[in-house]
């Protein structure tokens, strides 16, 4: 049995797999020395893996290390199923290529894009050999809103809920409509310039904003909230021989 940990920006998400089954998950606000406890008495995982694009909390690190028989914590050391070309891999987000390792298990070989929306939003392309060169990041849909509020004297600060027109008819309706449709724009042509050189090219949208677009892209897409932990479980697996 494996526990799976991908530490974001603004919340962690933890899960059980065993036999490559995914048997739960959590998401918490950050993870504590009492929660690892008591997923473990509750679990009890041999295996684990650890993506942090934030500082994780080093008391559990060591907790989780000294508990299970083997921990390993994603870094730019961490052998992959893919080849990373990435000029400086110890910047680069490990939650980006977990995701990447995640859709290149169901793309068997095909060129994709991971679209992961959440306080950012990134765009990772793979091509065809599960070579990856890099990829773009841009504000998240959340981060725009907040930046025509903060940085602006009379905007309000709205959510992304509510009715969309084509083209905003108040304060509240032009904001919501020009963020989430500029959003939908950027990632329709990005999908539309690959799709020139690739295809066949399969799309893959994950992250906590994702809801709000998945049934907005005109282009057939995969979503799954769950990319970047299948892709962890994959990388411990690999390393363990699981």
């Amino acid at each position: 049995m494996q526990i799976i940990i991908d530490q974001g920006n603004s919340s962690t998400k933890l899960a059980i797999f065993d036999k490559g089954v995914l048997l739960n998950s959590f998401v918490y606000k950050r993870l504590d020395l009492d929660m690892a406890a008591s997923l473990l008495a509750q679990y009890t995982p041999d295996y684990g893996i650890l993506c942090s694009v934030a500082d994780f909390d080093l008391g559990v690190l060591a907790f989780l290390k000294a508990e299970l028989k083997e921990f390993c914590v994603l870094d730019e050391y961490t052998p992959l199923p893919i080849l990373n070309k990435y000029c400086t891999p110890q910047s680069l987000g490990k939650d980006r290529l977990a995701a990447l390792v995640g859709a290149s298990v169901q793309a068997q070989g095909q060129a994709l894009l991971v679209i992961d929306m959440g306080t950012a939003i990134t765009i990772d392309f793979l091509d065809c050999d599960r070579t990856y060169f890099g990829g773009n990041i841009s504000p998240g849909l959340r981060l725009r809103f907040e930046v025509l509020h903060k940085e602006t004297r009379h905007l309000p600060l709205i959510t992304a809920e509510g009715i969309l027109p084509d083209m905003g008819f108040d304060s509240h309706t032009a904001i919501r409509s020009g963020v989430i449709r500029g959003i939908i724009f950027e990632i329709e042509g990005y999908i539309e310039s690959f799709k020139q050189k690739y295809p066949q090219l399969l799309v893959f949208l994950t992250g906590g904003d994702s809801i709000y677009f998945e049934r907005k892209i005109k282009y057939t897409i995969f979503a799954d909230q769950n990319l970047v932990i299948k892709g962890l479980n994959t990388i411990l697996k690999n390393n363990y021989d699981l």
